[in-house]
């Protein structure tokens, strides 16, 4: 069966035992969705990887020394 042939059967039924269909299939999903393995995430350092190296401290501090000093100007 697909869904184009269950759907009209399924109209045709009472509002409790449509609410009834609901939770059954709900829980049936629940399960099926929990048997799946998920891939293994990466970290965000794993994500981060190809940006290369943070700026040091002091890049830092010249970069801001640059940018404050060149407004005052």
């Amino acid at each position: 069966m697909n869904l184009e042939q269950v759907l009209p059967l399924a109209k045709q039924l009472s509002l409790i035992d449509k609410v009834h269909l609901i939770e059954q299939l709900a829980s049936e999903i629940e399960r099926e969705l929990s048997q799946i393995e998920s891939p293994p995430r990466r970290s965000l350092w794993g994500l981060c990887a190809d940006l290369g190296s943070a700026p040091s401290a002091e890049e830092i501090d010249e970069a801001r020394r640059d940018i404050w000093g060149s407004g005052l100007q």
